[in-house]
């Protein structure tokens, strides 16, 4: 393992303050990654030889905060669709690999996300390394205008959003500073928070897995979440006015849940606080499972203990590793349906902004419908009766036809990101 990779965050500051402030990897014409400098060789090795997350990526971009000294970062997965995007996590890491690992498997779902969701867009991901100085409204000011200027000197290889640990305030602070940008509060002309469309879809795919299973509608079913946070929520509200006979949740934070408490008072729902390395919420028995914390959360140790036949949740990258998981599910005889499947209304809402907001606006509601051939609903039955029909796992059938779609080139601005990736590294060089 590179020294690089085992270094903290704080490490590849000092590294890249020294470099300029600012570097890259990116693939070259050959489709070898190739660093901006000798340095970062160790980074672009990983990318050649790690077989789990480095995904064929087109791109790792780095720099240094002018006014916070934060690390930032910007993942780069396929551009045929168009622009690299997708949302903006705030997070604390140990080591560099472990960022780049996050990245690296958020990007890809971006990707598929985007793809499946018929968006013009490639896959991107952003994220800023935490640190102790993040809850500071001072330092967020400036990290995240930070953020916008490293945005703006990628000339629009990527689109930036809201993600975990960044909030619509956060956002408007990115705006000012780069239009590459969206997910922006109202009052600077954007949509806003998108929980509450990625909390629908997400429901959505619950029915249409459920409906395709023969197991029915949401009506009476047990569901249980592991994290209680805004998607959630807004998802517990839906499921409660589906018609479900309970829901238990669980989530590390006590306010948390006294906050959900007061904006659901309802009999069906039953909310426990846990320690963060507490699955014991696994083994409950229920008719949906539904990660929504954070991603990684379904491996060995806790599908071992799982007790439902349907898992569709709202976090990222729930499983730890997707090829070996996804097989331990169907082994189980699981239904899983990808994340990227089912939470892809964030990103579509973010997706129409610059073409103007509307009330129940049309082009994001048909995806929450059952009569356009490419709603969350329809597109989960699809994919589940793919799996079905080549006898293959969901987690493939997904995969496979996100891949596809995603390979379709953009028809106006073909390898428009690859280009503007060459000439970002013909200008570091």
């Amino acid at each position: 393992m590179s020294g690089m990779l085992t270094q903290s965050p704080a490490d590849l500051v000092a590294l890249l303050s020294s470099l300029g402030g600012q570097a890259h990897v990116v693939l070259d014409s050959t489709g070898v990654p190739r660093p901006s400098h000798p340095e970062l060789q160790p980074l672009a090795d990983f990318l050649t030889s790690d077989t789990r997350d480095a995904y064929g990526h087109e791109g790792i971009y780095l720099a240094v905060g002018r006014r916070s000294g934060a690390l930032l970062t910007a993942f780069i997965h396929w551009t045929d669709r168009g622009q690299a995007a997708g949302g903006l996590r705030h997070w604390r890491y140990d080591t560099v690999e472990s960022l780049v690992r996050d990245g690296l498997r958020l990007s890809c779902g971006m990707t598929r996300k985007n793809a499946l969701a018929g968006l013009w867009w490639g896959g991107g991901k952003g994220i800023i390394a935490a640190t102790a100085r993040s809850r500071d409204p001072l330092y967020r000011e400036a990290v995240y205008s930070d953020y916008g200027d490293f945005i703006t000197s990628l000339r629009g290889v990527y689109v930036t959003a809201e993600d975990v640990g960044t909030t619509p305030p956060d956002m408007i602070h990115v705006f000012r500073r780069t239009r590459h940008v969206t997910c922006i509060p109202p009052e600077v002309g954007g949509s806003g928070n998108p929980s509450t469309a990625t909390a629908a879809g997400v429901v959505c795919a619950m029915e249409g897995a459920l409906a395709e299973l023969g197991h029915g509608t949401l009506q009476g079913k047990r569901v249980v979440m592991q994290g209680a946070g805004n998607v959630a929520t807004f998802m517990m509200r839906e499921l409660l006015g589906r018609g479900v006979a309970s829901i238990v949740a669980t989530d590390i934070s006590e306010d948390r849940l006294a906050t959900v408490r007061a904006a659901l008072p309802d009999e069906r729902l039953e909310l426990r606080r846990v320690a963060p390395d507490d699955t014991s919420i696994f083994a409950e028995t229920c008719d949906v499972f539904a990660p929504n914390a954070l991603g990684g959360v379904l491996h060995a140790g806790t599908i071992a203990k799982l007790n439902t036949p349907l898992v569709c949740g709202a976090a990222n990258n729930q499983l730890l590793d997707a090829e070996v998981d996804a097989a331990l599910l169907d082994e189980r005889g699981i239904t899983y349906v990808p994340d990227f499947l089912a939470n892809r209304m964030g990103i579509v809402q973010c997706a129409d902004e610059a073409f103007g907001t509307i009330a129940h606006d049309p082009a994001i509601e048909r995806h929450l419908g059952r009569e356009w051939s490419n709603a969350v609903y329809v597109v989960t039955r699809r994919v589940l009766a793919r799996a079905k029909a080549e006898g293959i796992h969901t987690a493939k059938a997904a995969n496979d036809m996100a891949d596809e779609l995603a390979r379709v080139p953009h028809p106006i601005w073909p390898d428009r990101g690859r280009h503007i990736a060459a000439a970002l590294h013909r200008a570091l060089i």
